[in-house]
């Protein structure tokens, strides 16, 4: 006869599941690179500090809008959808510095995403120098980065090992439960009194 399985072998199975997916991911997901660069928006002459980085604000919310990546998507050489996905920015509440990070799946691609955006905002804020009273330049270029910013393999089929083993050990919870015996009644004790006791079986 066979022998039976052992009562743990739901957790072996999901630990051992989850780890084959996360490796898997880890291999066939693109590693991604992310590049970051500055630009600095100046107020004319004899203007309010505060104001600038209130103008920094400003421009930060309208770099990745429509008006600049349509520009910026000819100089980066991608698609508009990619530097929609693949580009962001950020303000600092204290100094009129405006950050521009580009993600891709290389290092070099990541920088010039980032480059290319900042190139076009700086173009359209000098255009409307004249309404603001500020001028953006360049303060740090984006330089390619040599290590990814996505988790590796090891990482990754680890935490398809953990997950995996979660899911087990709420699947023994559940068999553990299921096979628990229901509960021996308990007998009730006659509560009628002895008088009519008595009576009735007269």
């Amino acid at each position: 006869m066979p022998r039976p399985l052992p009562v743990w072998w739901p957790l072996l199975l999901c630990a051992l599941v989850g780890a084959l997916g996360g490796a898997g991911y880890g291999l066939v997901a693109d590693r991604e690179y992310a590049a970051d660069g500055y630009v600095v928006v100046r107020q004319a002459e004899g203007g309010d500090p505060a104001g600038a980085v209130g103008t920094a604000q400003a421009f930060g919310r309208i770099a990745t809008g429509d008006a600049v990546l349509t520009t910026a998507q000819a100089d980066a050489g991608v698609t508009l959808a990619e530097l929609r996905d693949g580009v962001r920015a950020a303000t600092s509440p204290d100094a009129p510095m405006i950050e521009i990070t580009g993600t891709a799946t290389s290092g070099a691609r990541a920088a010039e995403m980032a480059n290319a955006v900042a190139r076009a905002l700086i173009a359209y804020g000098n255009d409307a120098e004249e309404s603001t009273g500020a001028r953006l330049t360049v303060f740090a270029d984006a330089q390619p980065s040599a290590a990814p910013v996505s988790s590796t393999p090891l990482v990754r089929l680890t935490v398809g090992l953990v997950a995996g083993l979660v899911v087990g050990l709420l699947v023994l919870l559940v068999r553990t439960e299921g096979r628990d015996p229901a509960p021996a009644a308990t007998a009730v004790p006659d509560q009628t009194p002895r008088t009519l006791r008595s009576l009735s079986s007269r």
